[in-house]
């Protein structure tokens, strides 16, 4: 299941770095903990965007302007999605960064029906190794058009699924189809405009920093439907419940995307698109650059 968390954004304007999942990944550890559920403390089969809303980039990171942000958070199980948002609703405030933040409801995104072939785009950068404490490999750049990038995630989804025990040893057996096509026109054209598709990102894992190479970019992925499955709820690539490798569908089905789900704070009523206009507030700065950071 995929839900989207939908917060009201208190001091529009202030801002988080570019580089942020590590920011979202400590505040979701903090909830997890914080209800008191043991069984949840190590549980990796869930995933998580980074935060969306209407940006504007300067030196210091992405400053927020919209009134509502999104965090969209997907997991195999339902159990755990609402443990999870139930600590999250308790809270009367979120501070991430600069921003303060308040939850205010949640949407269910309807499932789509995947295909053996899907276009995929990243709504969180995907990273294809998890490097050992004090070791440069996890920086290491990786042609996405080369086999070895389509490898490694190969290895670590059947890792992983293996790992969950949702699978018997004969399904485990027929996954063997699988592979990651980049979209090369979209990566060559990034190229060309001297934009980077591929940045350093910092993780933390059991207190210990990791710098790894994270991916932003549209991909085909050919596999079967439960790996298609798997790695739309649960991540692709490593380090997935540390907010890397989720995916969304590049083209959706047309139709209804999202229904109400059960977490709504109290008293709160959703806009409207009749009941507002937008109006650009974000304040002209010269300083205001593409991020480009290694």
């Amino acid at each position: 299941m995929r839900v989207r968390l939908i917060f009201s954004l208190k001091n529009k304007g202030s801002y988080l770095p570019f580089h942020h999942q590590y920011i979202l990944a400590q505040f979701l550890k903090g909830l997890i903990v914080k209800g008191g559920r043991e069984e949840f403390y190590n549980y990796q089969y869930f995933n998580f965007s980074g935060l969306k809303g209407q940006t504007k980039i300067s030196r210091s990171g992405l400053h927020y302007y919209s009134s509502l942000v999104t965090l969209v958070l997907a997991a195999e199980s339902e159990e755990f999605m609402d443990y999870l948002l139930e600590q999250a609703f308790a809270m009367p405030k979120v501070e991430l960064g600069n921003l303060i933040l308040v939850p205010e409801y949640t949407e269910i995104e309807v499932e789509p029906t995947l295909e053996p072939a899907n276009k995929f785009v990243c709504i969180s950068p995907l990273v294809l190794i998890t490097p050992a404490f004090n070791e440069e490999a996890g920086k290491r750049f990786i042609n996405p058009d080369s086999d070895e990038f389509s490898d490694l995630l190969y290895e670590s989804t059947l890792t992983r699924m293996e790992k969950s025990g949702w699978y018997t040893p004969e399904q485990m057996e027929s996954f063997f189809k699988f592979q990651v096509v980049p979209d090369m026109v979209y990566v060559n054209r990034l190229k060309e405009q001297q934009k980077k598709f591929a940045r350093i990102y910092s993780v933390y894992d059991m207190d210990v920093k990791y710098e790894v190479r994270g991916y932003t970019l549209p991909f085909t992925l050919y596999a079967a439907p439960e790996v298609q499955d798997f790695v739309f709820k649960c991540g692709l690539g490593a380090f997935t419940h540390k907010g890397f490798g989720m995916l969304d569908l590049a083209n959706h089905p047309s139709g209804e995307r999202t229904k109400t789900y059960k977490f709504k704070r109290e008293g709160f009523v959703p806009y409207k698109p009749t009941d507002r206009q937008r109006q650009n507030v974000a304040p002209e700065s010269d300083d205001s650059e593409e991020n480009t950071e290694d």
